[in-house]
């Protein structure tokens, strides 16, 4: 970039109609690095955010990090950690020489606006600790895949309006993408074209359950978050089964990533870790119930697990664990608990969500935050290495993006990302789609095993229906 060159920004006004931003995604779904971060309308959702063509990609991948320069078409291996990486090339790109929008007051309430936007494998987390290499690996998907996007499409879902933010060197949205959106383009047809097989039979998850337990009481651990993997086999349109999927499924932190060989789709209702103004949130899940179409019987579900003194205390182990997490980049006494315990329900499961807040440290940036708090401890168990080490030695294959996290990081340095439950990866025409719960010494097998299956509940089904 010529630092001589002063660049504009602008954020444009779109007409809105329903579906608009949908309509204009399916015009680049098939477009690698093209990405939504797609929200529902309650609980932490609010904005529906759009990139594609990404001007650089920083990748991690086999212990080696590497930039594309995609104007170029050149790639260069980096010896810095995958996460500084993508701060350094922020900083290089995006601090310096930009002239920002008239409308202040917008640029200032938008999130994200043009900045990073990817996701971070769980494995990711291999390349920050040392961890042993036990489990099968697999997946073509990238530890990490972060694009550093100029241009984006946001949609603010309490206001109904449509921006179009963009540096004024790239084209209108107009010159780009048809802006009719009155009838959705043609997509090819998906199908499962298999039974979906878990990676543990329910013989061998008893078993590990009980290494579980046997490791709690030797002082190991307090808590292991253990998964299975589901797998089918399919054909057609990812974009097809994610539209089908949340149509199902209407949580805040859903999201479509296509990469050249992979798709990513996920329905996570969870936050991992959000920056805005320097001030810190993430807000862990522990503690979950199923839903019932009968309403007593849904709420009695919903009152067992808010009195269920198991789930308060799997739940306050994380607190803990995050609280210091947290620590390591936040104020001194500045990482504060405002809600512990509190009910959110989705689709399919009622969870228990606690809220952790901090003020991030002088100097230290959202990223410097994400790297040492990842993976989430909601999804490891505590303490968080021993934890990770366990689950190497008891899942049978890695978890590549499950458990990791989709994150946007913005011009401004605000930043938000998921966990990544209720999540599928797509590749060689088979679908992946796991699921876990926090093992403790009073866990029951046969209960557990049922709660994987409940948190499934609205996704594989959902599925089937296209079983061929």
């Amino acid at each position: 970039m010529n630092d001589k060159v002063l660049r504009t920004l602008l954020i444009e006004p779109l007409e809105y109609r329903k579906n608009t931003l949908y309509t204009l995604f399916a015009q680049v779904e098939q477009q690698p690095y093209s990405m939504l971060l797609d929200s529902a309308a309650d609980t932490d959702g609010r904005y529906h955010i759009m990139v594609w063509s990404p001007r650089w990609i920083v990748a991690a991948k086999n212990n080696e990090v590497t930039v594309r320069d995609c104007n170029a078409g050149t790639t260069t291996v980096h010896s810095e950690a995958p996460l500084a990486c993508v701060d350094a090339l922020m900083n290089k790109t995006m601090s310096e020489n930009i002239a920002l929008p008239g409308n202040q007051e917008l640029y200032n309430t938008l999130p994200f606006v043009v900045g990073a936007a990817g996701l971070c494998g769980y494995d990711l987390g291999r390349y920050y600790e040392s961890l042993p290499e036990e489990n099968k690996k697999p997946y073509v998907c990238p530890d990490m895949a972060v694009g550093i996007f100029e241009q984006s499409v946001i949609a603010d879902t309490q206001t109904g309006q449509l921006y179009h933010c963009r540096f004024s060197d790239i084209p209108p949205l107009s010159e780009q993408l048809s802006l009719d959106t009155s009838s959705p383009g043609t997509t090819r047809s998906f199908r499962l074209t298999s039974d979906w097989a878990s990676n543990l039979t329910q013989a061998q998850y008893n078993d590990a359950l009980e290494k579980v337990h046997a490791y709690i009481v030797a002082g190991d651990c307090y808590q292991i978050n253990m998964a299975q993997r589901f797998c089918a086999q399919y054909t057609g349109s990812e974009w097809q089964a994610y539209e089908a999927l949340r149509e199902k499924n209407n949580t805040p932190f859903s999201a479509f990533i296509r990469l050249p060989e992979s798709c990513v789709m996920s329905i996570s209702p969870e936050r991992f870790l959000s920056v805005r103004d320097n001030q810190v949130q993430t807000k862990p899940i522990k503690g979950t119930r199923p839903r019932f179409d009968d309403p007593t019987e849904d709420a009695n579900s919903a009152k067992a697990l808010l009195n269920a003194e198991k789930d308060r205390a799997e739940n306050l182990m994380i607190v803990d664990l995050l609280r210091n997490d947290l620590s390591k980049h936040c104020k001194a006494h500045s990482v504060k608990v405002p809600h512990l315990f509190a009910l959110e329900s989705y689709a399919a499961v009622h969870h228990l969500v606690s809220t952790v807040e901090g003020t991030l440290e002088d100097g230290a940036t959202a990223l410097d935050l994400l790297a040492g708090a990842f993976p989430g401890g909601s999804i490891t168990g505590a303490p968080k290495i021993r934890a990770m080490e366990i689950i190497e030695e008891l899942e049978p294959d890695r978890r590549n993006i499950y458990c990791g996290s989709i994150m946007y990081y913005g011009i401004k340095r605000d930043m938000d990302s998921s966990i990544t439950i209720r999540t599928l990866l797509a590749e060689n025409n088979h679908l992946y789609c796991w699921a876990g719960g926090g093992i403790v010494l009073d866990s029951n097998a046969r209960d557990e095993y049922q709660e994987t299956l409940d948190k499934v509940s609205r996704i594989l089904p959902a599925l089937e229906a296209f079983r061929e």
